[in-house]
């Protein structure tokens, strides 16, 4: 009887931690101005959550950058209207814009970056979503963010 207890111990936390929820994604950009995921969900059980930013290209950042930014869905296109003027050296965000909830840097061939976020910066029913700040490239580069 203990025995299979102890089986059953064993396979209820074997099967919890799959169950455990994947509180990190990346995401791949490209020269041809494009991420490789237009949705990221994010489960209510992360308490932070990681985007590793890829770019699997062979241009400079300089020619075709990205970076990954969150924010709300309707403060999308006014942050990055907003960064143009702030330029590269600083990723094409404005400084101190409390409506960006995380950003990476920008990055170019052959690089990476991450960032960690608090979930609890997410709220249930807001609309979030995730874009690239370099110049023009929000049209192409963009996607939802949801917490299930």
């Amino acid at each position: 009887m203990f025995a299979k207890l102890v089986a059953v111990s064993l396979l209820a936390l074997a099967s919890s931690q799959l169950m455990a929820a994947e509180c990190k994604t990346t995401i791949d950009s490209t020269d041809q101005m494009s991420f490789n995921s237009k949705a990221i969900e994010i489960d209510k059980s992360c308490k932070t959550f990681t985007v590793e930013l890829t770019h699997s290209g062979s241009l400079p950042k300089n020619v075709m950058g990205h970076n990954w930014v969150l924010s709300k869905e309707a403060d999308m296109q006014p942050i990055a209207t907003a960064g143009m003027a702030a330029g590269i050296d600083k990723n094409y965000l404005p400084e101190g814009d409390a409506r960006i909830i995380a950003h990476t840097k920008i990055i170019g061939a052959g690089e990476k970056d991450s960032v960690t976020f608090d979930v609890s910066k997410l709220a249930a029913g807001e609309s979030y979503g995730f874009f690239c700040s370099f110049p023009g490239h929000i049209s192409m580069m963009k996607g939802t963010v949801t917490l299930k």
